[in-house]
């Protein structure tokens, strides 16, 4: 079969590059044709657009490039006519996705999947209606999510699993390196490391790093090194490195530093989970300026009573989120020292953990949502759909 996917950020690369090579291994005749990065284009198949070229965050920069985004959903909607997937795959990035879906359903009989669906539940609640209209099945990796589409909007969708679960499991079954290695590797010295995870865009770094580096510099006895993003040049992290005492800056080996830290600050996104589930406890720090106004605004626009994907899953505190105007030094600085010397406080985040995971269940996303993708595809052939 034929199978159309669309993805707008290095994540979605990600996750759809393992969902496609399961589709492989469900349908060996699978063909490929996307909107991706080069790990998909590794697995094979037609690259039309790289999403690097789609992907603006932020009201401003979307507003700066409305012409390109526009020209290139031209190009998408015109690139499915013509090809006539089986199938048309959307991977997160809603803004885009939702209005290929839309014409998808309006001109065509192809039917549309989602898998990672939109996060409608924290912002942007509305879109259930474009979701219910415009596509067929929605495959989820939030366990939470099951309960806020089926009880409250009565729309049925699947979970599968959790991929960053399969990805995580992955690499510690494969990892071998000592930290004495990894130190040496690293032109580390051989302190404990606290991992500094700042974000993947440059205001989070901005807004972050600094005082990241300000509140673990007091500590002493510890080795600070900073995960670069992809995507993000060394030379932009420089005059933020250069405030602290020898903090060290690695790309590409996120997991590998996670396997080794002690502790860990994260802004929220998908590292927060992949944090807890290397185990190491950490706090979410997540700066904005004007921080008491967006408390403010916080509370009447998100939907949700947390930010980060840990306390999500778990329905409570695991790890203390400080948010806007309480991601300050001093509270960051706290909140490190009690993770690093306070047992009772590391035992509980590690229960908490141990929930998470549980709640997230077993690896193998990818492959479920593969077979019942194919499956479903299958069946819809036989009922001449």
């Amino acid at each position: 079969m034929k199978y159309y996917l669309i993805v707008g950020e290095a994540s979605g690369d990600l996750h759809a590059s393992h969902l496609m090579a399961a589709l492989r291994r469900e349908d060996p005749q699978a063909a490929f044709r996307f909107f991706g990065g080069d790990l998909m284009a590794a697995v094979g198949g037609r690259r039309v657009k790289h999403y690097k070229e789609l992907a603006y965050m932020g009201f401003i920069p979307v507003l700066l490039h409305l012409r390109t985004i526009f020209a290139a959903m031209k190009q998408c909607r015109e690139d499915i006519i013509a090809w006539q997937p089986d199938v048309v795959i959307l991977v997160d990035y809603p803004g885009f996705n939702l209005k290929i879906a839309q014409y998808v359903r309006a001109h065509t009989r192809i039917p549309v999947y989602y898998y990672i669906s939109p996060k409608i539940w924290a912002w942007k609640e509305y879109r259930i209606r474009n979701i219910r209209r415009d596509v067929d099945e929605l495959f989820s990796i939030l366990p939470f999510e099951v309960d806020f589409f089926e009880r409250k909007h009565h729309y049925p969708i699947h979970y599968v699993g959790n991929p960053t679960v399969d990805e995580v499991a992955a690499f510690r079954a494969s990892y071998r390196e000592t930290r004495e290695e990894f130190n040496r590797a690293h032109g580390l010295g051989g302190q404990d490391i606290i991992a500094l995870l700042p974000g993947s865009r440059r205001q989070e770094i901005r807004d972050n790093l600094p005082r990241m580096i300000q509140a673990a510099s007091c500590l002493q006895g510890y080795q600070l090194v900073v995960a670069g993003a992809p995507g993000i040049e060394p030379e932009y992290y420089r005059p933020y490195l250069a405030a602290g005492p020898d903090v060290k800056l690695l790309f590409g080996c996120t997991y590998p530093l996670l396997s080794h830290a002690c502790a860990a600050l994260v802004t929220s996104g998908t590292a927060t989970l992949e944090t807890a589930l290397f185990r190491v406890p950490q706090a979410v720090c997540y700066y904005m300026p004007m921080g008491k106004l967006v408390n403010l605004l916080r509370r009447c626009f998100l939907k949700v009573k947390y930010i980060s994907l840990v306390n999500l899953i778990a329905d409570r505190e695991v790890v203390q989120e400080l948010v806007a105007d309480k991601m300050t030094v001093a509270r960051v600085n706290a909140e490190l020292q009690s993770l690093l010397y306070d047992p009772a406080r590391e035992d509980e985040m590690q229960q908490g953990y141990a929930d998470v995971l549980a709640r997230l269940g077993e690896p193998g996303a990818p492959e479920r949502a593969a077979r019942l993708m194919v499956e479903l595809l299958e069946k819809r052939k036989r009922g001449g759909v």
